[in-house]
């Protein structure tokens, strides 16, 4: 490593908009640029953190988790996450390919749940201080063609419990995360996700190019 901090990525969209498969795309173009990485994903990355992970989205025992619990427990992920591995991996200098971030709170707590943005500014800026992605890749996609993806994703699958909300529910996030991008436009990037697989990973690449990060 030469001292310099890493990259902090982010990918972030409504289910079915094929985050897993473009953060895969991602870290086999940084591993062929000789680019030391890691690729993690929120809520979790750290065993921690998973564990918190597991209560968020399945909640085995079937107790109702109200929205300010989720919110909290979010934040609590995210403070074990950044604390023990994202920050160590920045200041090694390694990238950090993370898919979903805080933007995914203000876009489904914030917007999905519809709570107070007011609430989730102040813990952002409890849990992360000055921390922010230096670029975030936002897939968009409208909800009834990324809905229809996830569940052919999921066929047989149980759902968690974002994947088991409501249309509606998808269309207050998509546009929290639009107005999101609209309002940080040089840190947030809209991709078409309704383009192939290879065409958005050609675009992330591009985008990354266009800040000299990458050649």
């Amino acid at each position: 490593m030469n001292g310099t901090p890493g990259r902090f990525l982010t990918i972030e969209g409504i289910e079915g908009v094929g985050k897993t498969t473009q953060v895969a795309r991602l870290s086999k173009g940084l591993d062929e640029r000789g680019i030391a990485h890691v690729v993690t994903r929120e809520p979790g990355g750290t065993p921690l953190a998973e564990r918190i992970r597991e209560i968020v989205l399945n909640n085995a025992h079937g107790e109702a988790l109200p929205p300010t619990a989720e919110l909290l427990l979010m934040f609590a992920a995210r403070a074990v996450h950044l604390a023990n591995h994202i920050e160590p991996q920045l200041k090694a200098g390694r990238w950090v390919v993370c898919d979903r971030f805080t933007d995914a709170t203000y876009a489904y707590q914030g917007g999905g749940r519809r709570m107070g943005t007011d609430d989730i500014r102040q813990l952002e800026a409890m849990v992360q201080g000055a921390r922010r992605p230096d670029l975030t890749l936002l897939l968009d996609a409208p909800v009834d063609q990324a809905l229809q993806r996830a569940r052919q994703r999921n066929a047989g699958a149980a759902a968690d419990r974002f994947e088991s909300e409501r249309a509606e529910f998808f269309e207050r996030v998509r546009e929290a995360y639009r107005a999101r991008a609209a309002a940080e436009p040089d840190r947030i990037a809209i991709v078409d996700a309704g383009q192939s697989a290879d065409q958005v990973a050609a675009e992330i690449l591009t985008l990354l190019a266009a800040r000299s990060w990458i050649s």
